[in-house]
């Protein structure tokens, strides 16, 4: 497979039907409690990106048996508890943030040192903000500035904590959850609002949990030391892969797209809120509810005009991973829109808020960046007739993707390389745009 994609016109219009991959933080959720229940738990619709499949090798590292048939995991739980410690043992997060910290919270308790390793993106991201809290559960972690390689060496008895998480991460928050079912009380959480997945699955599992909000903040109780049962599941479609061809719609001429099942968890609906301010056709066909998790079809036109915002910073948490997509609805907008309290942004895979200034200024945009804001000055009449090349990015899939959807959106000719990145979360990207182009 050659590393560059090479674009040279903007696609013409379509009306199509089309279904994404599994949601990824469901696909590594869901695999990490599978292997805490005892029992066969059967996952479909798993997502085959690399991020989910570094998930299920850790799994296997850990003495989990997982057998796969097609489009369905079986997944053969050890009970909380019941990984195997091998001596020496590495496990390899890869570009996975989620994985990397959630299953430091599955750790707490092992009776070996594990080193947790990942790639060159993965290895420049904090962790830090996990080891904080889950060393109170009274394991030891050792790290290079609260970075990747990280080792540890767990307790025994790891003790109930209370614990304030202030930086809207689901990530924290989850880690801390998973490692709180290997105490025996109770672990009190506070966090600023974020994702709300693993509340929704500990629900399902009926694993013993309270939760309540008071404004953006949420307090949650997790009790530990209870039988998680094994349990089926069907992920539903990943909304933020659905909003690049949301996006990529919204941007092409006389189009419309219909994209089936796709999980809509408020807690994840931030980037439908923010494009229907700036004027774009969405509609939600088929609403239900599945094992906690809000579903529906999503339906979405062209928009003849959008309009320029300044964005609620209540909203960030909720859209966090489709900023970069929403700028480019914005380069196109009338006016001047602007995004504040992103500094999670630039904690991502790449600096994505650097990224997404610099291809809008490559683009011809204006910007005004500063550490955790951006102004972009809209262009109703964007046109592009130049040489744009996409490179050096940490292979972050979405600076990928994002420049793919503004190249066939707005012309030019483009190099974007390292086509590989999509790997880490979308892999059947780039054939579902070979279909709209049908």
């Amino acid at each position: 497979m050659s590393k560059l994609l090479v674009i040279n016109k903007k696609i013409n219009k379509f009306n199509k039907i089309i279904k994404i991959e599994g949601d990824k933080s469901l696909s590594i959720r869901c695999a990490l409690l599978a292997s805490q229940a005892k029992g066969k738990s059967t996952i479909k619709n798993l997502l085959k990106s690399d991020d989910v499949l570094n998930t299920i090798k850790c799994l296997k590292k850990l003495g989990v048996k997982i057998k796969q048939d097609r489009n369905t995991y079986e997944i053969y739980g050890l009970g909380l508890n019941g990984y195997k410690y091998k001596k020496n043992l590495t496990l390899d997060a890869g570009n996975s943030g989620t994985l990397g910290r959630l299953i430091m919270g599955l750790l707490v308790h092992t009776n070996k040192k594990i080193k947790i390793i990942g790639d060159e993106s993965l290895s420049k991201r904090d962790f830090q903000r996990v080891i904080n809290p889950l060393q109170k559960f009274g394991a030891i972690f050792k790290s290079r500035s609260g970075k990747l390689p990280v080792h540890i060496t767990g307790t025994k008895k790891p003790v109930p904590i209370n614990y304030f998480e202030k930086k809207g991460s689901a990530q924290c928050k989850s880690a801390v959850m998973l490692a709180a079912l290997n105490t025996t009380g109770v672990t009190k959480i506070k966090a600023k609002q974020s994702r709300n997945h693993s509340e929704l699955l500990f629900k399902h599992l009926k694993v013993p949990i309270k939760t309540k909000r008071r404004k953006n903040i949420d307090f949650i109780e997790v009790c530990g030391s209870k039988k998680i049962s094994p349990f089926n599941y069907t992920i539903p479609s990943d909304i933020s892969s659905s909003a690049f061809f949301i996006v990529l719609t919204v941007l092409s001429k006389n189009s419309k797209l219909k994209i089936k099942n796709v999980n809509i968890n408020p807690s994840r609906d931030g980037v439908i809120k923010i494009l229907k301010m700036m004027g774009v056709q969405i509609i939600f066909k088929n609403i239900k509810i599945y094992k906690g998790e809000k579903i529906a079809d999503i339906i979405v036109k062209s928009a003849s005009s959008l309009k320029s915002i300044n964005c609620p910073a209540h909203l960030n948490s909720s859209a966090i991973d489709e900023f970069l997509i929403i700028f480019l609805v914005a380069a196109k907008a009338k006016g001047v829109s602007y995004f504040k309290g992103l500094m999670e942004l630039n904690q991502k895979e790449s600096p994505r808020l650097k990224w997404g200034s610099k291809i809008l200024n490559l683009m011809g945009i204006k910007t005004i960046l500063t550490n955790d804001a951006i102004k972009i000055f809209g262009n109703p009449n964007l046109k592009i007739d130049k040489e744009i090349i996409i490179k050096n990015y940490l292979k972050d899939h979405r600076v990928f993707m994002t420049s793919v959807i503004a190249a066939l959106s707005f012309g030019g000719k483009w190099q974007i390389y390292d086509k590989k990145a999509i790997q880490t979360s979308f892999p059947n990207f780039l054939n579902i745009i070979s279909d709209l182009k049908k």
